[in-house]
């Protein structure tokens, strides 16, 4: 099936890829000198049209989906795929929140006053033209625009073909909005009419792309990261894991394991594999694999812990790196907490790892030794989240160590740059 919706056009159809390239860099000339009036009234704008929109986006996105099925696109997938009225809605509210958010552009970082009499101060500044490349997420349509908005920076987006209905109405909607609030409509670019080309000329845009931020699957983040001759933020695959330590509390295990795998198994802070202390198993597991058997999750276990669980699936070598995005998790007993530590070492993906523990000195040594973008204590890991950080939205989880780390938000989408105040110094 390769149906698609007519009508619901961009602005920007009929132009090549140089030619939006071009339209977005002139586009974030104008929104580097935007006040933070002028973007929050656009913002108002696209969270209105966002919420308002069901009628025009469900229907793209119910095409999409029926695509999808028709292609074996899996359940994980679908779900991040699918936007109803509900979900519209959240989206516009993310898009509030980012309008309370303070303006990073022109935040004075640090200054100093030379003994020459030379005043410096280092200020952001938007990075100019943002790209993005992901795939099956329409909200990031939404959240990326908004983001990328508020910072002062134009945004050229390829949404993937598995959504590229959806995308195309969310696209008109934004550039509406855009024109609405007297903004340049061309700030928000698409390049999924030209399907993988479109990648591959983001990819290659050095000098009309100034940083590149790839979400998706692993397959997709490695070949941005390997082919792009544009900075790349790189995000990663989420194999987050969860360690139950000695004389941790039943209840609040129970609670944070269901919760990180079964509150949205599809989502990239998702739970994917379960570590316990050998010390404590026989207490701990039990209840927590029952709890999660009656969420339907099928455990795959290794052989200490199907000592205990007596029902659960061999794990084989390839569960301890592999993203479900499903309901199924890997469980393993492991000796102590360096056990645990060297597991994570071994197989992380260096998204998000947690903790579950009522021992202080081993809470802080797990805080200190685990090297992931987010290391949490007695918390689930779906707390690892632009919105439940306070971004009201999140470009990205960055998983690199360079400029950005972690749930990306306003200040990751800034550069900085000098400015250099005199009365007439010269360098003797």
């Amino acid at each position: 099936m390769t149906d698609t919706l007519p009508g619901a056009e961009s602005r920007t159809s009929a132009r090549t890829i140089a030619e939006r390239l071009d339209a977005a860099r002139a586009a974030a000339r104008e929104l580097a000198t935007a006040t933070a009036a002028q973007k929050n009234a656009a913002l108002e704008a696209i969270a209105r049209a966002v919420e308002e929109s069901a009628a025009a986006v469900v229907p793209a996105n119910d095409l999409d989906l029926a695509n999808g099925r028709e292609n074996g696109m899996s359940a994980g997938l679908q779900d991040r795929l699918k936007l109803d009225d509900a979900r519209l809605r959240a989206l516009g509210g993310a898009v509030r929140e980012i309008i309370g958010l303070t303006d990073p552009v022109g935040e004075i970082v640090r200054g100093s006053t030379l003994p020459n009499g030379l005043k410096l101060s280092q200020v952001r500044v938007p990075f100019g033209v943002v790209g993005a490349i992901y795939e099956a997420r329409p909200n990031v349509t939404v959240d990326i625009a908004a983001l990328a908005l508020k910072s002062g920076n134009a945004v050229v987006l390829r949404g993937g073909s598995a959504a590229e209905n959806t995308n195309r109405v969310l696209v008109a909607l934004l550039q509406d909005a855009l024109a609405e609030a007297g903004l340049p409509a061309d700030a928000v670019q698409t390049v999924d009419d030209f399907g993988r080309e479109g990648a591959t000329a983001l990819m290659r845009a050095r000098g009309g792309i100034d940083v590149l931020i790839p979400r998706g699957s692993a397959g997709l983040i490695r070949t941005v990261v390997e082919e792009s001759t544009v900075p790349v933020i790189e995000t990663g695959a989420g194999v987050v894991h969860a360690f139950l330590d000695r004389g941790a509390d039943v209840d609040m295990a129970v609670d944070i394991v269901v919760n990180s795998k079964v509150h949205r198994p599809s989502v990239c802070n998702a739970l994917e594999t379960l570590l316990v202390d050998a010390a404590d198993a026989e207490r701990l597991l039990p209840p927590v694999a029952a709890a999660l058997r009656e969420q339907g999750v099928t455990l795959h276990a290794d052989e200490r812990a199907r000592a205990i669980v007596a029902d659960a699936e061999p794990a084989t070598d390839d569960d301890w790196d592999t993203e479900y995005m499903s309901l199924d998790l890997s469980v393993a007993v492991v000796d102590d907490l360096d056990a645990a530590l060297a597991h994570i070492r071994a197989h992380s993906t260096h998204h998000t790892e947690t903790i579950v523990t009522n021992d202080l000195a081993r809470a802080e040594r797990f805080l200190a030794e685990v090297d992931s973008a987010a290391v949490m204590v007695n918390a689930s890991t779906r707390f690892t989240d632009g919105g439940q950080f306070g971004f009201g939205a999140e470009v990205g989880i960055s998983t690199q160590k360079l400029h950005a780390r972690g749930p990306m938000g306003l200040p990751e989408l800034t550069s900085t740059k000098w400015l250099v105040r005199g009365a007439g110094q010269v360098r003797a």
